[in-house]
């Protein structure tokens, strides 16, 4: 019995256990470079980052350094070889779980040794030299679309993240332990929730969204307690509200969608937050919405962090009728603009336009189209938003239309180099064919009373974006259908890294898009990142359920 308990006593100081953590928003507020402590690796969302000992030269010898797969729900993890000790479970959640997981889709966050990765329902903390998992959680899902997660936010001792049954849920990072658990929105509903939160002073920022005819809306935790401090609508609730006028009357306003589904950037000059909303709905028939711009849909909108009012907007793809989410990430960028030095704010939307947008006023600046087949829109509104040309919305006898309603992009992340001044962008130039199959409107809930039938594609590229022309300075050529994979990121460098739609995690020359260096370990499903940990530069990448981790030899 005595050895017994020996033995238990030092497995258990064997047990692997994350280091304490105390990350400041003064952390968080840093430019991009040792460490990934926010989604889009700092506030800017650039994806750039300023480390260098991988570049042009020396990305050559880069060479994988471990993998590792995550076991998800609440099956033990299987023994590693780096430690003698399983990783802690834990488990949380009202439901009964057992929907699976999925792949990894979000951005993994690194300080101080750990990473921090995510699967619907499923984070993990894991040792970044070793590829080992200290702790899992499992969370037991009542239900939800579980189409990905997009990542976790770290803030002091805190981890949060979103589940697709609508919860936002904070753990204590050494342990994975539940803090507490707040309801987002009603699973029963049909909302689901895949945006990895933001920590912005002492606000946690999470979105939600839904493909009924349900309002969307983005709403503010306090970190410490979970307290519920604002809400914002995507679309007027209420008569009086701004941009009401916008809809055929307040009934349409009230389930006219516009889900916040991705995470955007932050200002603190200005102290707005800036992101993209997604489609209006009905998505396809405007029957039931009306003729106008279906406010604030499908916009990039700035809102005060610490009231959640709207400060201003610019719709890029007003009165959508094609599903063309403009839930894209926004990149803050400061230059020159036509001889005048801004502060502006730039993306390259799913519906094959780009746009540049003075961060501080809303002006707007540019628009173009950066899709080489785009076709639905033949006109701007005076604010510079591409308008749908009725010919090409869905119809009785199909209506040829590109970008399919998946976009030129979709989700997936961009990246942009102060080096070059592109932004880097994936260009989708899919065909589809749209019939309208149910011309009665009310037939046309959420993305129903329509067939798409996917006609093909012309070709797909990464496009390098001159914010200044709105123009491709260059564009590489990917393989296969789609998106080469999860996003982007760029390095001081002089690095590009994405996946080739082939099963390639690649390093391009940033100013040509030549490739310099590529590892074949399957379709990268999230965005590739990079950090620094004991004078090494380590690039991450996820393929499926699996990370790999390379340094140089």
């Amino acid at each position: 019995m005595a050895r017994r308990l020996l033995t238990l006593a030092a497995a258990l100081l064997l047990a692997p256990l994350a280091p304490a953590q105390n990350v400041t928003n003064a952390d968080i507020a840093k430019p991009l470079q040792n460490e990934w402590l926010t989604y889009n690796g700092d506030y800017t969302a650039r994806r750039y980052s300023a480390l260098t000992a991988v570049n042009r030269q020396t990305v050559k010898h880069l060479s994988l350094a471990w993998m590792a797969k995550m076991t998800p729900g609440d099956q033990l993890a299987p023994l590693t070889g780096y430690s003698k000790v399983r990783p802690t479970l834990i488990t949380g959640g009202e439901g009964a779980g057992g929907l699976g997981a999925g792949g990894i889709k979000g951005t993994i966050l690194q300080h101080d040794g750990i990473l921090y990765v995510t699967q619907p329902d499923n984070t993990y903390a894991v040792d970044a030299r070793s590829g080992e998992v200290l702790w899992h959680y499992y969370w037991k899902t009542r239900g939800g679309t579980h189409i990905g997660n997009r990542g976790v936010a770290l803030y002091k001792d805190y981890l949060f993240f979103e589940t697709p049954d609508d919860y936002l849920v904070s753990l204590e990072v050494k342990t994975g332990k539940e803090r507490w658990h707040k309801k987002i929105a009603d699973v029963e509903g049909g909302y689901f929730s895949t945006p990895a939160p933001i920590v912005i002073k002492n606000h946690v920022v999470v979105g939600t969204g839904n493909d009924l005819d349900a309002p969307s809306f983005l709403k503010s935790f306090d970190p410490e307690t979970g307290d519920l401090q604002w809400t914002w609508y995507v679309t007027p609730q209420n008569p009086g509200d701004p941009g009401l006028d916008s809809w055929k009357n307040l009934d349409a306003a009230r389930h006219g969608g516009g889900g916040t589904w991705v995470t955007g950037a932050y200002d603190p000059e200005t102290n707005y937050y800036i992101m993209s909303t997604g489609n209006p709905t009905p998505s396809w028939t405007n029957g039931n919405r009306g003729d106008g711009d279906n406010l604030y849909t499908c916009s990039l909108v700035a809102l005060d962090v610490d009231t959640g009012k709207l400060k201003w907007y610019m719709s890029t793809s007003p009165h959508d009728t094609h599903d063309y989410d403009s839930a894209q990430t926004p990149v803050l960028v400061d230059g020159l603009f036509k001889g005048r030095q801004r502060k502006m704010v730039v993306t390259a939307a799913r519906n094959g336009y780009f746009f540049v947008v003075d961060r501080v006023t809303g002006e707007h600046l540019l628009t173009t189209k950066y899709g080489e087949t785009t076709n639905w829109s033949n006109k701007l509104t005076p604010r510079g938003g591409p308008y749908p040309d009725p010919e090409k919305d869905a119809s009785i006898g199909g209506s040829l239309i590109s970008p399919a309603s998946g976009g030129t992009v979709n989700w997936q992340p961009p990246a942009f180099s102060p080096q070059t001044g592109l932004l880097y962008q994936y260009e989708n130039n899919g065909f589809s064919d749209a019939f309208l199959t149910d011309p009665d409107p009310r037939g046309a809930m959420g993305l129903g009373g329509k067939e798409e039938l996917s006609i093909g594609t012309y070709s797909n590229y990464i496009s390098a974006i001159d914010y200044k022309t709105g123009r491709a300075r260059w564009r590489h050529s990917l393989y296969g259908q789609g998106t080469g994979g999860g996003g982007l990121l760029t390095t001081a460098g002089g690095l590009l890294f994405s996946g080739d739609g082939s099963g390639n995690l690649v390093a391009f020359d940033v100013a040509t898009g030549n490739p310099l260096w590529h590892a074949h370990i399957g379709n990268i499903s999230n965005a590739p990142q990079t950090f620094l940990l004991d004078g090494h530069q380590y690039v991450i990448a996820a393929s499926g359920d699996t990370v790999y981790a390379f340094q140089l030899l």
